[in-house]
């Protein structure tokens, strides 16, 4: 794996989650597939479910990611997983789930395609974006 390709993928997850910080329907709306897939510990979700998180504004206070992994999947498609600590709006704990997002390249950028999130136990960071 190259570094751009971690850069790229990491910068392109990321702004998924400072969609969710600062309530970006547009923003949020663009970085995923019409075919979005996502895969939550309460079932499946499509982009429009997605989407609709924010339509009363932010659903993340802060958030940071860890043990950050790009791989790429062949040609034009990488898989980001990662840990990630958040603060959901109106919350005052963290909560720590693993991500894998499945992303890939069109003309236009870098578009997500599935998204799973795995609620995890432990203590979360306090580094905060």
């Amino acid at each position: 794996m190259t570094e751009p390709l971690h850069d790229t993928v990491l910068a392109c997850e990321s702004g998924v989650w400072e969609a969710l910080v600062s309530g970006d329907i547009a923003a949020d709306s663009a970085a995923l597939a019409e075919d979005f897939l996502g895969i939550y510990p309460d079932g499946f979700s499509g982009k429009s479910d997605h989407i609709a998180q924010l339509t009363a504004g932010p659903s993340v206070q802060r958030y940071l990611l860890s043990d950050v992994r790009v791989l790429p999947l062949g040609a034009g498609h990488a898989a980001i997983v990662y840990c990630a600590d958040f603060v959901g709006l109106g919350k005052t704990e963290a909560s720590r789930m693993y991500v894998t997002s499945i992303w890939r390249h069109e003309a236009a950028g870098w578009i997500n395609i599935l998204s799973q999130d795995t609620p995890a136990g432990g203590v979360p960071g306090t580094d905060w974006v």
